[in-house]
């Protein structure tokens, strides 16, 4: 199982004072010395975090392979293309977000993504579409072009969160998920049986599988028993433990716990 640290909470950080601090470059060595296989980045239209400088610098000095998500935006992708990193990850964008909140709806932008795709091939790149898991999206995604899919584990984090920790009891309970455990529990398994029959089905098919969105040191597990998947992208819970314990240990701990 390869794991991507995503890095885009270092640079939160960093801006929200303005100032170089952290280095958004030491937790670049910092991941990769302690067994991060990739490292994420996302490069917004609104550069809420990572800047055009840190794509650039983080792409000519990492030692492991970026993955580099972005937005079906011809700006963007201009950049994206001059940059060449690793790989390309097509999401979804909502300047109002705090965080991207699903999949893309790669029904209603074919034209859109076809067009993308095609501009990232054109450049080399090989490009990865951030989608819900259904069985039809996987089968969009391959007709597009995609050499591979990252399913959105959002709902499924969000309904283990609810069941399996202090979540519903703090200011930022998922509203819609307020329900009887019973029916949690329910939501819970269907949405598991999703990303499992999405990733076996998108691996019969010919796409790479990767996971990621919610996923953190308790919920992880459940995606380590789906073979299918042979990537997961981690940002958030990793960043967020490392105030605690340090980058380092963080990301070791994580590696741990999606080793095969």
């Amino acid at each position: 199982m390869t794991l991507g640290v995503n890095i885009d909470h270092v640079a939160v950080l960093r801006e929200a004072r303005r100032v170089n601090d952290p280095d958004i470059m030491q937790a670049l060595y910092v991941a990769t010395q302690s067994g991060a296989e990739q490292i994420t980045i996302h490069l917004r239209e609104d550069r809420r975090h990572i800047q055009d400088s840190d794509a650039k610098k983080i792409i000519e000095s990492a030692s492991v392979p970026v993955n580099l998500e972005c937005a079906i935006d011809k700006n963007i992708l201009n950049i994206v293309c001059d940059l060449k990193p690793h790989r390309a990850t097509l999401v979804p964008e909502k300047r109002e977000e705090v965080t991207t909140e699903g999949g893309l709806d790669v029904f209603n932008y074919h034209r859109e993504l076809e067009f993308a795709i095609e501009q990232l091939h054109d450049s080399f790149i090989p490009v990865s579409l951030f989608v819900d898991p259904t069985i039809e999206a996987m089968d969009m995604s391959k007709n597009l072009g995609a050499e591979m899919v990252e399913l959105h584990t959002g709902t499924f984090a969000n309904l283990f969160a609810m069941l399996n920790s202090s979540l519903p009891y703090s200011n930022h309970s998922v509203k819609e998920l307020e329900l009887p455990r019973y029916e949690l529990s329910e939501r819970l398994e269907k949405a598991l049986e999703d990303i499992k029959s999405s990733a076996i089905h998108a691996n019969k098919i010919g796409l790479e599988v990767a996971a990621g969105h919610g996923l953190n040191y308790h919920n992880v597990h459940e995606m380590m028993k789906i073979e299918e998947i042979v990537e997961l992208n981690i940002g958030q819970s990793i960043i967020a433990r490392s105030v605690f314990s340090g980058l380092a240990d963080a990301v070791k701990e994580m590696k741990k716990l999606t080793r095969r």
